[in-house]
């Protein structure tokens, strides 16, 4: 052995040796296929920058993306029961919950954060869908009625946010009866006279469109969503027809009357800005002033007694 082979060689083979690229600087595109670098699909809102896909996004970054300066504060959460019925597939329930805790970070499958949006407070419940898919629990439902709560406590807009598969089968019927609490929860901040608004990302399917996801002032969706109930396999079998393209999307869904409107991701924060603007300061800007038509067949009325205002074909200088 001599210094070439101990020395040079190595160098050499240092310098020649193609780099090992982390796997996670990039992200292929599920609709287009392409390959979009993971900062300039952060810094594009999780878009794809070819097509314009939406992907699914952490958490964490909604709530980054909502708030004013991308300052919130989190709530805790009421305990429940872990793994009430000992449930056990191939893996018991109790180890699934710690995989997805150490996963993604979180306690459960909903943040319930606080904060100020166009300087107007507002409660939002967001869910992540990384987190068992985003399955209603008994945890679930109690995040949706904390939110609800902390809505009516301080006369807050609440804005729930879901990304859901449905119903948590791990926890039998005490998961279907989230159903029923999340929409009492949202009565409540509806008796309040408070805005409640959704925000449907995908995918939203199962107990939660059953439930409070449906049952906003204001329905909103993200491109390309898939909303529904029921997944479009089972549907095509159970009535033995084809479905129409693009079923159960928020495109096909808005034309259909089921969402409000669909709205971009990069436009999401200033239109619900708007609509909250719009929803909490009902009196208008400046006195409202009647034309002076108006004036002289609301004098009309009152001279003349009538229940109903005059014809408008009739002339404004005429006199009963």
């Amino acid at each position: 052995m001599n210094w070439l082979t101990n020395f040079v060689r190595p160098k050499i083979q240092r310098l020649v040796r193609p780099k090992e690229v982390p796997d996670n600087l990039w992200t292929q595109c599920p609709k287009c296929s392409e390959m979009v670098f993971h900062r300039e699909l952060e810094k594009n809102l999780r878009v794809c920058t070819h097509c314009g896909h939406h992907m699914r996004m952490p958490v964490r970054d909604r709530l980054r993306m909502m708030f004013d300066n991308s300052a919130w504060t989190e709530i805790e959460i009421r305990a429940v029961a872990v793994d009430p019925l000992r449930f056990k597939d191939r893996k018991r329930y109790a180890e699934r919950l710690k995989d997805a805790q150490s996963k993604t970070g979180l306690k459960d499958a909903v943040v319930v954060a606080h904060g100020t949006m166009g300087g107007m407070g507002v409660v939002i419940a967001a869910f992540e869908f990384d987190f068992m898919g985003g399955s209603m629990g008994a945890a679930v439902g109690e995040a949706l009625i904390a939110a609800a709560e902390l809505s009516v406590l301080q006369e807050a807009p609440l804005i729930v946010l879901p990304s859901s598969g449905g119903a948590r089968m791990q926890e039998g019927i005490l998961s279907l009866m989230q159903m029923a609490r999340t929409t009492v929860a949202v009565d409540k901040v509806r008796e309040k006279g408070l805005p409640y608004i959704v925000v449907l990302t995908d995918p939203t399917t199962g107990g939660v469109t059953a439930s409070f996801a449906m049952l906003g002032d204001v329905a909103l969706a993200e491109p390309g969503a898939i909303i529904g109930f029921a997944g479009s396999r089972v549907i095509e079998q159970t009535i033995r027809e084809k479905l129409p393209e693009g079923f159960q999307r928020s495109e096909y869904l808005m034309e259909h009357g089921m969402v409000d409107m669909v709205v971009p991701r990069h436009e999401l924060r200033a239109r619900l800005i708007q609509l909250l603007g719009l929803l909490l300061h009902t009196n208008p800007a400046a006195p409202v002033v009647d034309m002076p038509a108006t004036a002289r067949r609301r004098k009309a009325v009152e001279r003349t007694g009538a229940d109903t205002p005059p014809d408008p074909s009739i002339p404004d200088d005429y006199e009963p």
